[in-house]
């Protein structure tokens, strides 16, 4: 029997993989009774997964047998917004579908009025950019520039080391030196923490660098509660110390990198008094972690991608990876800085998505922009208005910023919205269609990471619920109604795996598909004493590692590192942080995973109502008392949330964590609905936490214009 018909396991252990947007892609059991899935775990023979899985991924069967799981496509039947359906048959969806993309290709305005919208609902290469890339490169529809997450931070580590490389779990248990730099482990890494805490019990110590004392914050030997968006300013400052007190390594400088001698001299320019005046910390508490990190060996950065969540994001994940450089650390087994693993995995993304097709001059539209697409009449970038939205593994009626405009966009009469989904999201709300996706219980997928160097497999354990339909199926079917004929249409999600895995890279080098379905797991083939830039041969132009990125400069961004004031705060804009005086800070909720695991009962319960969190400073000024019902608004929004009192913030900061479904919100509002559409420095970057606004008190019960909890979309009888 081959694999494309292996039968599904009755009874019995599949293993899978954890899908969602999170460094440590776990390995997952899953336990099958009966054809039904009755439990997930990790597997506990994984080095990374090493038995566990986080507070949400533990809750997978709840939500794969949600009550209101979808089972059939749906057809709107009510106005957009209103959550009216009624039941259709695949033909009839797929069908008009076709007919009305088709339209739109031959129409007056081509087919790049037609627009997909996706990112990380699923992590996989299959049902994540794989059949769908084809269909709508072949099609010639617009392309979307996928910023919303990492892409600043992604470009600026790009520009400096090539290749997104550093320690993962396995080498940073050696380090004796900690720094967790905007990042909360234990919600958003949380199988970074056992490594962590065997470093510790070996004599590490571990610091905290962040505005919020978050959990992981409280865990830590100590916690710097810096300023939001200063955090380049603190990197240019322990530079300062390490360059004047001869705590570099200048022979590694010399040998791996270009601009180092520039570098000593901008850093000559951030005495710690400077940067104390910036980040709000002591100037002898900078001096005392300069030495501190510098002379204690081996020492390791982790840096997380919110912290380059504001305008000048890029620039500051580029200086804040500079210091390994500076210090030499980048010689030492568990040494180094850590932003993601993902350079480890070289597979076929060309075979896979077919870039090759895309017509030249097709536009591209960043999707953080996304309001703007849908509400201007060249889509705010140029070319034909949006005249289709076709969203998949996304729902940016709640993790888009600037909901209001977006919304406003998605009430178009005149825009035609298919939404491929598992539940009745906030953008389904809007669709003319819903199309039932199945989860990764139900379907075929292979699984890089951006923690470990690991690539896993997930093989379906269970049939698919109702009649749901993989992504790519999906995409398949479509393709035949709208007529391309291309072979590659014909391709399996088994044929996609086994493509992916056609690599001439060293790394991939004996990694084939009947090997993961025999292991489940397989590391890539990279060096067991992990050392990525100890002795480094960056693909970057100089062959370096690039302090000096005269790339930079083309584009009208410093080509050394340097510190950008966040676009709304009071460095860069007084006028505008004087009415709005809190920077907001929108990190992840614990029990939840961006929007996906919003509307389990179980994580929503555990989340409980929206929270505010005000340091009692800020409190007492605006009269707030724990508990009470606030507003937060600014300019472009506003929303509810239940007061948290607490010096777990700082002062001149407001913290609402993320991200909820307007739908089951106070209000029908949420964070999302006061941030902007501006972009970072480098990468075209969302900037959610740059974000300038007001609190004042809301008393009353909860709005209840939300949805009722009895479900979250009706359906009429079928015509």
């Amino acid at each position: 029997m081959t694999p494309t018909t292996l039968p599904l396991v009755q009874t019995g252990v599949v293993r899978g993989a954890c899908p969602h947007d999170c460094p440590d892609t776990c390995a997952m059991l899953v336990h099958v009774q009966d054809g039904r899935a009755v439990r997930v775990q990790g597997d506990p023979d994984h080095p990374v997964t090493q038995g566990f899985l986080c507070t949400k991924v533990n809750r997978y069967v709840e939500r794969t047998y949600h009550a209101d799981r979808l089972a059939t496509p749906l057809r709107r039947v009510g106005p957009k917004g209103e959550g009216r359906f009624e039941p259709a048959s695949w033909d009839e969806a797929l069908d008009d579908i076709a007919r009305r993309l088709n339209e739109i290709r031959a129409g007056e305005h081509g087919p790049q009025a037609i627009l997909p919208y996706s990112y990380s609902g699923t992590l996989g290469k299959v049902q994540g950019e794989s059949m769908s890339s084809r269909f709508f490169h072949r099609i010639g529809a617009s392309l979307l520039d996928r910023t919303i997450c990492a892409s600043a931070g992604s470009v600026g580590w790009g520009v400096t080391y090539g290749d997104r490389l550093g320690p993962t779990p396995e080498e940073a248990e050696h380090a004796r030196f900690i720094l967790l730099w905007g990042t909360n482990t234990l919600t958003s890494n949380p199988h970074l923490w056992p490594a962590l805490r065997r470093a510790r019990e070996a004599g590490a110590r571990l610091m905290a660098i962040d505005p919020i004392r978050t959990r992981t914050a409280a865990q830590c030997d100590e916690h710097l509660p810096i300023r939001p968006g200063a955090d380049a300013a603190l990197a240019l400052g322990l530079m300062h110390v390490i360059f004047r007190d001869g705590l570099d390594d200048e022979q590694y400088l010399r040998d791996h990198t270009v601009g180092w001698e520039a570098l000593r001299e901008r850093a000559g320019e951030w005495t710690p008094e400077r940067a104390a005046g910036i980040t709000g910390l002591d100037a002898a508490r900078i001096e005392q972690l300069a030495h501190e990190y510098a002379t204690t060996r081996p020492s390791f950065i982790r840096l997380n991608y919110g912290l380059q969540r504001h305008r000048g994001g890029g620039t500051a994940v580029r200086t804040i990876s500079l210091l390994p450089a500076v210090t030499g650390a980048w010689r030492d087994l568990g040494g180094g800085a850590t932003l993601s693993t993902s350079g480890a995995f070289q597979l076929n993304g060309g075979g896979l998505q077919r870039p090759d097709w895309v017509p030249p001059g097709t536009r591209t539209i960043n999707m953080i922009q996304l309001g703007e697409a849908l509400t201007s009449a060249d889509a705010g970038v140029g070319g034909p208005p949006v005249q289709a939205l076709v969203v998949y593994n996304s729902n940016p009626a709640a993790v888009a910023p600037d909901l209001g405009s977006v919304r406003q966009g998605l009430l178009r009469d005149d825009l035609f919205t298919v939404v491929m989904e598992h539940f009745v999201t906030d953008t389904a709300r809007y669709a003319d269609w819903v199309l039932p996706a199945t989860t990764q219980l139900e379907h075929w997928d292979v699984h890089t990471a951006y923690g470990h160097l690991y690539l896993t497999l997930n093989r379906p354990s269970i049939a698919p619920v109702g009649e749901s339909l993989p992504n790519t199926e999906i995409f398949r079917r479509l393709a035949v109604r709208m007529g391309l004929d291309d072979p590659e249409f014909a391709d399996g999600d088994v044929d996609l795996i086994r493509q992916a895995l056609e690599s001439s890279h060293p790394w991939m080098q004996g990694i084939t598909f009947e090997r993961l379905l025999d292991e489940g797991w397989i590391r890539v083939a990279a060096p067991r004493d992990f050392r990525p830039y100890a002795e480094p041969k960056p693909n970057t132009p100089t062959g370096k590692i690039q302090i000096l990125a005269p790339e930079l400069e083309s584009i009208g961004i410093d080509p050394l590192p340097t510190y950008v004031p966040p676009a709304e705060s009071a460095e860069a804009d007084p006028e505008r942080a004087a009415r709005y005086p809190l920077m907001l800070l929108s990190p992840p909720e614990h029990p939840l995973m961006n929007s996906t695991f919003a509307n389990v009962p179980h994580l929503e319960r555990a989340a409980g109502p929206t929270k505010l969190l005000l340091h009692p400073n800020e409190a007492a000024v605006r009269g707030v008392r724990d508990g009470d019902r606030l507003r937060c608004w600014n300019d472009r929004g506003h929303f509810y949330g239940r007061a948290v009192v607490t010096d777990d913030v700082r002062p001149g900061v407001a913290v609402s964590y993320g991200v909820r479904w307007a739908q089951l919100s106070d209000g029908g509002r949420t964070v999302n609905d006061t941030t902007s559409q501006g972009v970072t420095d480098m990468g075209g970057g969302a900037v959610f936490y740059d974000n300038a606004v007001e609190v004042e008190g809301a008393p009353g019960d909860e709005i209840l214009d939300r949805v009722p909890r009895s479900g979250v979309y009706s359906t009429v009888p079928p015509s």
